[in-house]
């Protein structure tokens, strides 16, 4: 789980959209995207990230 105030700060760095961490994911909610989390990091990279929507 990702701090809430960590979340706040965190923005999608494909469209700078706001996220939302869900499912072990951080899920931007513009754009879709999914970036993963691992071992408590957010791994905030357009590479790695999963397409939503």
């Amino acid at each position: 789980m990702i701090d809430k105030v960590l979340l706040t700060m965190l923005a999608c760095p494909a469209c700078r959209g706001d996220v939302e961490e869900k499912n072990g994911m951080i899920i931007c909610a513009s754009c879709g995207r999914q970036y993963p989390v691992r071992n408590g990091i957010p791994i905030m990279l357009v590479d790695e990230a999963e397409k939503g929507k």
